[in-house]
């Protein structure tokens, strides 16, 4: 593990870009910034059109590590080129912003009220591949539906299972165990999720050491006590389909939690904009989030 990008995480102002869209989200990015799904033919080209819109982010000179500490990158991105460089590459020796790599292959069908990972087969292979990328960290999702105890357990059990083949590569993962913000019990489920993930990071060797993304919690600073734990090395906040403005409202109220945001970051950013148009309203973005990450 790199430790001047773990000292980053761990300590620096900022937040994580999420831009990690994968083969399920992307036709919807894609729409969102002005090209609709009869503008391309085949997946590679879709894949190619999305990763010249993360390029245009990365590029853009409002995305600096002044605000940004950390970009989750989708696969294909990881191994395409941005310029002369891989994609974590350029964003390291070029921005100086820790590159993190998406890694769950999508959620299984809901089953005890959650949807847990699909198997990640080749996580291994991945994993060897991440760390010739030089990338520092990984990402993985699964949800939580419904207030149902035996599948939160299932969902935590899960998470840490695979943080733990992750860290035992050298690699820091960023558990995600989110909460869909349409759930009736949504505080209950939270307040049960902090619980198990206490009781987990307790059996954990104290030179572990994780990320934890999760949906802004009904009650403000709930998670402090995950935050300050000494096993964990940042808790970032999803914004799980609210807007920006709702988002960074709902994570004001909650200290040293950080952004991690996707849909939210991308507001407003379309195809047709000229670069300036873009830039501005890239940045006006980038603050505004940063601004609500800072509390």
């Amino acid at each position: 593990m790199n430790q001047k990008q773990c000292q980053l995480m761990h300590t620096a102002k900022g937040f994580i870009a999420a831009l990690d869209q994968s083969g399920g989200s992307t036709p919807k990015a894609l729409a969102e910034y002005g090209i609709s799904s009869d503008s391309y033919d085949s997946e590679e080209e879709m894949y190619h059109l999305v990763h010249e819109m993360r390029t245009r982010i990365i590029k853009s000179p409002s995305f600096t590590n002044e605000k940004i500490l950390g970009v989750i990158l989708f696969e294909r991105t990881m191994d395409s080129f941005i310029g002369d460089k891989y994609t974590a590459d350029f964003l390291w020796k070029e921005k100086g912003i820790v590159p993190f790599l998406k890694v769950d292959k999508g959620l299984a069908e809901q089953k005890d009220g959650v949807q847990l990972m699909k198997p990640i087969p080749e996580l291994e292979d991945l994993l060897t591949k991440a760390n010739e990328r030089n990338i520092f960290g990984t990402k993985m999702r699964s949800v939580i539906k419904e207030y149902n105890e035996l599948g939160i357990e299932k969902i935590v059990k899960q998470q840490f299972e695979i943080g733990k083949q992750i860290t035992d590569r050298g690699i820091a993962p960023i558990l995600e165990p989110e909460v869909d913000i349409h759930c009736p019990e949504k505080g209950k489920c939270e307040q049960l999720l902090l619980d198990l993930i206490m009781d987990e990071l307790d059996k954990l060797d104290d030179d572990t050491k994780l990320f934890f993304k999760l949906t802004i919690p009904s009650k403000p600073n709930l998670y402090l006590p995950l935050i300050n734990h000494p096993k964990v090395l940042r808790v970032v906040a999803l914004s799980g389909g609210y807007s920006r403005t709702t988002a960074n409202e709902k994570l004001e109220q909650n200290h040293q939690l950080i952004a991690s945001f996707s849909r939210a970051l991308l507001e407003g950013l379309v195809l047709q904009q000229s670069d300036k148009e873009f830039d501005s309203m890239l940045s006006s973005s980038i603050e505004s989030i940063y601004n609500a990450s800072i509390t």
